[in-house]
């Protein structure tokens, strides 16, 4: 007879399997976010090359009135981008998951079309879509809805809409993960105790369905947080959030000690917006 032991050490992964992962990690994640925190301490050159000199000027720096409105802006705007996906994507994947199974593959390929394009040829699209001679404002100007072509360049809406677009799908899709999985006998037996459709809504689903939600902001708001295509394209010069400063400074100025002082900041409020949501997670745990 074969001893169980022999099986299981059969079975036991080697540890080399992880080796390409560590290497992957320390490659491209490890040694250039290293590069990044030794340049955050340098100082500028007159000539735009980095001189190596133990300094904290670049973050006492970015503490400035200006810099810190950009800092809020960009929040308000991941933020606010956010909740808006949020609630726009709940309906769509609630369709989604209460369809019909060739109704449901359809939606989803809907869903995930848009990843199939370049995200810069995607917000061009969108800006050609809804410039002044565009096609919607043409089409309105013939039906006499419109008397003048409607100004949607360089304005927060413009903005706020380009986020939305582009980053809808990622919240649409941990939504629907989590409506496929969820039981809808739990509605109609909150509904069968007297709750309302709302309250069963509230009280049963949105709780269940928490991890998706939670998934989805996550994957909308860290992105957004530092996103400089779309406000670059739809806000112009009007609109300045971190994402632009922090291409600004490397690639214009030249001011990389700068730009790499403002990365690490804005990586340090995502991992400070991780953090909290893992620690109310353990305390959900604990209550449970």
């Amino acid at each position: 007879m074969r001893d169980p032991n022999e099986s299981s050490q059969f079975l036991r992964p080697s540890p080399l399997l992880i080796l390409p992962v560590v290497g992957w990690f320390l490659w491209f994640l490890l040694i250039p976010l290293s590069f990044v925190v030794v340049h955050s301490f340098a100082t500028r050159g007159p000539y735009g090359a980095t001189v190596f000199h133990f300094n904290l000027e670049n973050y006492v720096r970015a503490t400035d009135w200006v810099y810190l409105r950009v800092f809020g802006n960009s929040l308000k705007l991941a933020t606010t981008t956010a909740i808006s996906c949020l609630l726009i994507g709940f309906p769509m994947a609630y369709t989604m998951a209460t369809a019909s199974k060739k109704i449901r593959s359809l939606l989803l390929m809907l869903v995930v079309v848009p990843f199939w394009t370049n995200f810069v040829v995607r917000t061009y699209a969108l800006k050609v879509l809804l410039s002044e001679s565009g096609p919607l404002n043409q089409m309105a100007l013939a039906f006499g809805i419109l008397k003048e072509p409607f100004v949607f360049a360089n304005t927060p809406f413009a903005v706020w809409l380009g986020m939305l677009v582009n980053y809808l799908p990622f919240m649409v899709l941990p939504l629907y993960v989590a409506l496929e999985k969820f039981d809808f006998s739990l509605i109609e037996a909150a509904k069968d105790l007297g709750a309302s459709h709302w309250r069963s809504l509230r009280e049963v689903m949105l709780p269940l369905i928490r991890p998706g939600m939670v998934a989805g902001l996550i994957f909308v708001f860290t992105p957004a947080l530092g996103e400089f295509v779309i406000p670059d394209l739809f806000g112009g010069a009007r609109t300045l959030l971190l994402g632009n400063v922090i291409t600004e400074q490397f690639l214009k100025s030249r001011d990389w000690p700068f730009g790499s002082a403002l990365s690490l900041l804005l990586l340090l409020i995502v991992i400070v917006t991780l953090f909290f949501y893992v620690r109310s997670k353990k305390v959900d745990c604990e209550r449970i």
